[in-house]
């Protein structure tokens, strides 16, 4: 006679548990006890995009102990207003560099992002959050009705600058970029290509990495919002409804 036990669905996730347990975790076992034993000293405060397709190890080429990661739809920053809550990212910014001083911010935004599309239509109604929470990208978007490809790219790398502005507005993020202790960095990823576009602002917008003389610059003036238009639409000309 069968049992409930026999008739249940292999636990996928149980089994990949042990096999980390088992196969992957003795090949770093002494760099675990490394970072435990000395802590973690990462140099790099990564805010990215919570999409499944985003992985920013494999993306760096870094293992453990080496980014701090803050991932959230859309990878957006809230903007620095003094209050003291439940604001995660932002907790997350702080204690990367005062606690953990690290020396580099990378902001990664990607294409096909749903949280960008987002901006040009409506969120689900139970979803009061995350309509909330989309209000930090309003900025980005551009005046059209209905976006293409070409309008949902360029929404995205904006995005990634005005992430990069308000970090210039939390004072330990200033201070240190300003005392050229810590760099910011803005990144594309277009996700077909497996190419990251970094931001410069010397060149004016964002270039493919395999052709870029550096991770993206930082810091730089701030930008009013024609003239962000202006850098990321190239021609200067803003896109008509």
């Amino acid at each position: 006679m069968r049992t409930p036990s026999d008739l249940a669905m292999p636990d996928e996730l149980l089994q990949r548990l042990r096999n980390f347990h088992d196969d992957a975790f003795p090949q770093h076992r002494s760099h675990f006890r490394m970072l435990v034993d000395d802590g973690q000293h990462p140099t790099t405060l990564f805010i990215g995009c919570s999409d499944s397709r985003l992985v920013p190890y494999l993306l760096t080429g870094t293992g453990p102990g080496e980014l701090f990661l803050v991932r959230n739809v859309g990878a957006f920053v809230p903007p620095y207003d003094g209050s003291a809550g439940f604001h995660g990212t932002a907790a997350a910014i702080e204690f990367a560099v005062l606690n953990l001083q690290v020396s580099r911010i990378i902001v990664c935004g990607h294409s096909h992002c749903g949280g960008i599309r987002a901006l040009y239509g409506e969120s689900h109604p139970a979803a009061r959050n995350l309509a909330q929470w989309l209000e930090l990208g309003r900025e980005a978007a551009l005046p059209v009705a209905e976006p293409g490809p070409e309008v949902l790219r360029r929404t995205e790398q904006r995005a990634v600058v005005l992430q990069l502005e308000r970090l210039m507005d939390y004072p330990m993020v200033r201070e240190r970029v300003e005392a050229q202790q810590l760099s910011l960095h803005g990144w594309h990823y277009v996700l077909e290509d497996g190419e990251v576009h970094v931001f410069d602002v010397l060149r004016g917008g964002f270039i493919p990495a395999s052709s870029a003389d550096n991770a993206g610059t930082g810091p730089y003036r701030r930008h009013e919002p024609d003239e962000l238009q202006d850098t990321l639409d190239g021609s200067g000309v803003p896109i008509s409804p």
